[in-house]
C-alpha cells in the first residue's frame, strides 16, 4: 500500500509553512535537498524511530516529499519542482541559511 501524498493543491500553505517550522523536519528537508532521493532509515537526527517516521509523515502529507518502495526499503524524495511552482521562493527561503540574529 502506498501512502497518501496529496495533490500540492489541496494542502493549505499553512500546513506546508507548519512542516517546516520543526527543527528535525528542517534538517530532513535540507539533507534530501542536498542529497535527493534518501532511504526512510538514513536520517539520524537523534530522535527515535517512531519520531522519525511521525516527521517523514508529516514532510509528506503536507507534500514537501514523494516516497516509494524499493523492495523493503521506503525511498524519500523533495517535491521541490512542484512546492517551487506552486509557492515560489518558499524552499529556497528556509534552506538558505541565516546567521543568527
Amino acid at each position: 500500500m502506498e501512502p497518501h501524498e496529496p495533490d500540492l493543491t489541496a494542502v493549505p500553505v499553512t500546513a506546508v509553512l507548519a512542516a517546516l517550522a520543526d527543527d528535525v523536519r528542517l534538517q530532513i528537508v535540507r539533507a534530501l535537498a542536498e542529497g535527493g532521493e534518501a532511504a526512510c532509515g538514513s536520517f539520524d537526527f537523534g530522535v527515535s524511530k517512531a519520531t522519525r517516521s511521525h516527521h517523514l509523515k508529516v514532510l509528506r502529507e503536507a507534500g514537501l516529499t514523494r516516497t516509494r518502495a524499493a523492495g523493503t526499503s521506503r525511498l524519500v524524495r523533495l517535491r521541490r519542482d512542484e512546492v517551487d511552482k506552486r509557492y515560489p521562493g518558499l524552499l529556497d527561503a528556509v534552506l538558505t541559511p541565516h546567521p543568527p540574529a
